[in-house]
């Protein structure tokens, strides 16, 4: 089969195509022929050598979301047929022309959705539902804050809050993209170039602050974090693209009653993914299906273009999601 392959840990000079033998399911698992695969800034990481697999997924395979059919099931996989359009969350491997999953990692596709629609969807749902309100409890009414909201993650976020009755606010490095969050429900969009943005937010929440922070930016936010997140709080960090380390005022945090959380799905044991794509299949599916929510797809490569795709997602010039196609 062919697959998206890294040949040296460079950065997007190093990705390309590949031919390896495609893989066989085990008796509890689901064989998928894959139809379109996102690619996401983790998969960018792994391509400069910076963000490797988990044991037994080959660092040279990325890919962590995937749309297709299944064509083969194993003897004791249950819960889907032969045929079926199903999308799912995988460790690695995603942009291959074959790919194995477990069925309690996969969900069906709803109809109204294409398999390019659907390649760009469990990563960033999954993750933006589980940091927001499975961990960090968001409630209609509350405030979110969300930064690089126009990354897929951060679309993906609102999207949710929104559909839960939250209010948003969102930051982001450039101007045209708060612009066109505004025209996607986004009620304050902060333009944080210098990083400075806990003014702003206290002026738009009349100084109480925000209920919940989904951060995917990392240390070079934390102290405007601190001082924009109210009495008890909740910070939620996904992404470190700023860094991995920053000074921390305790005495605001105990003062506020703060909760910081760290988390990842990616190295997550399978027992906590399965859940989390429970939660998606149970809380996000039925907004996907009635179309009340809508995928944000940017732009679709061909698999022969793949170093084309990941270029354009490093370039920062995408708004939404960046696909290959099968």
């Amino acid at each position: 089969m062919k697959t998206v392959w890294i040949s040296e840990f460079i950065g997007v000079d190093g990705v390309g195509i590949n031919e390896v033998e495609a893989p066989r399911p085990s008796r509890n698992e689901a064989l998928i022929r894959v139809r379109a695969a996102g690619v996401n800034r983790a998969d960018l990481l792994q391509a400069a050598g910076r963000y490797p697999p988990p044991e037994n997924y080959s660092p040279n395979m990325p890919g962590m979301e995937f749309a297709g059919e299944i064509v083969e099931l194993g003897a004791e996989a249950c819960g889907f047929a032969v045929g079926d359009r199903v999308f799912g969350i995988t460790t690695g491997h995603g942009q291959a022309e074959f790919v194995v999953s477990h069925p309690s990692l996969l969900a069906a596709i709803p109809d109204n959705l294409s398999y390019t629609e659907a390649g760009g969807i469990p990563e960033v749902y999954i993750t933006a539902h589980d940091a927001v309100f499975t961990q960090s409890c968001l409630k209609a009414g509350e405030t979110l804050l969300i930064h690089a909201a126009a990354s897929g993650v951060g679309m993906a976020a609102l999207d949710l809050a929104k559909a839960a009755g939250a209010k948003v606010i969102g930051t982001s490095r450039t101007a045209d993209k708060i612009e066109k969050l505004a025209d996607l429900g986004l009620e304050h969009g902060i333009v944080a170039t210098d990083g400075k943005f806990a003014e702003h937010v206290l002026d738009i929440t009349n100084g109480k602050g925000v209920d919940v922070i989904l951060d995917l930016v990392g240390a070079g936010y934390f102290a405007e974090n601190i001082a924009s997140i109210a009495q008890k709080g909740r910070l939620s960090v996904v992404g470190l693209t700023s860094g991995t380390k920053a000074e921390i005022d305790l005495g605001s945090i105990l003062r506020k009653r703060a909760t910081i959380r760290g988390t990842t799905l990616r190295a997550r044991p399978f027992e906590e993914k399965a859940a989390a794509n429970e939660n998606f299949i149970r809380e996000v599916i039925p907004l996907l299906d009635s179309g009340e929510i809508r995928p944000h797809l940017d732009r679709a490569f061909k698999l022969e273009e793949a170093g084309e795709a990941y270029g354009y997602l490093a370039s920062n010039k995408s708004f939404g999601k960046v696909v290959v196609e099968f």
